[in-house]
């Protein structure tokens, strides 16, 4: 029987759709008939699904099981969760060779998707296109599969707490921090999780609720933190950390409320890793401050600046052996002690445990890296048929020049004045544009030097779009 996805389903990074227009049911028992398919024939025959706290997410469950074992699969339901919980199934259940979590990750309420692991790796790109021919083929394996479900929240928050290890109660219990699950799918973990932990700790909107009622769990917009920062402020709380959706991305404010974005994290959670690796690869995406990257070669390790995209970092640092790797969305990847993938939980341990290591305080760290001036991540329309072959016209025109491009992903380009970025969405029909100077004239005339290549390629920066 074939099957035709909608065509803004299938996605370079994981699967997503609107409800009840271009995703639904049926889709994901596509799916499930095409990983099974695709894991049967790399010898896995075992799968574990977890799901998000989206209203929709229960019903997209039951249907990616149907087409799981209709395919031939064991299933195991490790139930409602963080996407890390689900990873973590995954890299640590013996008889697991893949998992898919249902999540709308970051996305409106409206929306959902799927991310998938397959046999220890990411699976994306290519792995998602094979879906889709399999179904418009119709070429799925068949046979009868079975379903348990295993508790596993427990045994992942105790995982959790190893990131402690060796660390001084004392010194953790001193600790005052601020948690916003934002209503998303980290709630009943964290919870859990504070229960646990020395210190005090004050929660905010730890209740799963799909409708996200108090504001929209995305920690790279300021403000979906306003609310973190209020708590921060009255309690006088050391820190505060905030989650996206499902859990695997992280935002955090200091004990002053100035945010900690992603690249400024990852330059303290290297400064402390770098004390007991050094000499280590440490992996960032192209949006990551040029401070970011000078910060490692300081302090004696490897920078490598790379893709943006959760499964093209955690590639690379299987690739590299890198230990520690981040985005600027708030993706910070642990295979430090930890399984190398995305979670924003054990980064909020990491952060604790990194502050008592270097002996300094969250607001100390932050408030010694340099004050650069930046824009936030514009993104803005252009025709999906066009995006990319305009950033090929812009490096054509800056390979005449004595310009010093680094196109590892798009153009990033670094002179007197700064860095500034294009690079084409590999998601969504939009060109994504940042840059960073140590002055706000600098600045300006970065910005000057991106519209005049957009100018030149029939482009200006219009309306920005959403993510």
């Amino acid at each position: 029987m074939s099957y035709q996805f909608d065509p803004t389903v299938l996605r370079e990074y994981d699967i997503r759709g609107i409800i009840g227009k271009t995703l639904g049911p049926d889709d994901a028992r596509a799916i499930g008939r095409g990983f099974a398919t695709l894991l049967r024939e790399a010898g896995g025959s075992k799968v574990a699904v977890g799901y998000d706290g989206r209203v929709s997410s229960p019903i997209l469950e039951r249907a990616l099981i149907e087409g799981l074992t209709s395919s031939g699969c064991d299933v195991v339901r490790v139930g409602l969760g963080p996407t890390p919980m689900l990873y973590y199934a995954e890299a640590s259940m013996e008889d697991v060779d893949g998992g898919i979590q249902i999540t709308g990750s970051h996305n409106p309420a409206n929306y959902n998707g799927f991310k998938m692991v397959f046999k220890g790796r990411p699976f994306f790109g290519e792995d998602i296109l094979r879906i889709g021919t399999l179904a418009v083929e119709g070429a799925w394996a068949d046979g009868t599969g079975s379903v348990e479900t295993r508790e596993i929240l427990d045994e992942y928050v105790e995982r959790l707490l190893v990131g402690l290890e060796g660390i001084a109660d004392d010194r953790l219990s001193a600790l005052r921090i601020g948690w916003d699950a934002g209503n998303g799918a980290t709630g009943q973990a964290l919870e859990l999780l504070v229960t646990r932990l020395p210190g005090e700790h004050f929660t905010l909107f730890t209740e799963i609720d799909g409708e996200f009622p108090n504001h929209h769990p995305d920690p790279t917009v300021p403000e979906n933190l306003e609310d973190l920062r209020r708590l921060v402020t009255e309690k006088n709380l050391d820190f505060g950390v905030a989650f996206d959706g499902d859990g695997d991305r992280i935002g955090a404010i200091d004990g002053q409320g100035r945010i900690i974005w992603g690249d400024q994290l990852l330059s303290i959670y290297a400064e402390d890793l770098l004390n007991r690796r050094p000499e280590a690869t440490i992996i960032a995406d192209v949006k990551a401050s040029r401070a970011l990257f000078d910060r490692v070669s300081e302090l004696g390790g490897k920078p490598l600046m790379w893709k943006t995209g959760h499964s093209l970092i955690k590639s690379k640092m299987k690739e590299t052996g890198s230990p520690l790797a981040g985005e600027m969305s708030g993706h910070i990847f642990f295979a430090d002690d930890y399984y190398g993938y995305d979670d924003a939980l054990y980064a909020a341990i990491r952060l604790i445990s990194a502050s008592v290591r270097l002996d300094k305080s969250v607001t100390q760290l932050r408030g010694e890296m340099p004050e650069m001036v930046n824009t936030p991540e514009m993104r803005f329309q252009v025709d999906e048929s066009r995006k990319f072959a305009v950033i090929d016209e812009v490096k054509q025109r800056l390979s005449t020049t004595d310009a010093q491009v680094n196109a590892t992903d798009g153009v990033r380009v670094t002179n007197d004045d700064g860095w500034w970025l294009l690079r084409a969405s590999n998601t969504q029909d939009v060109l994504v544009a940042r840059a960073e100077s140590d002055s706000e004239e600098g600045l300006e005339r970065l910005m000057a030097q991106i519209d005049d290549q957009l100018a030149k390629s029939g482009l200006e920066r219009g309306p920005q779009a959403g993510h």
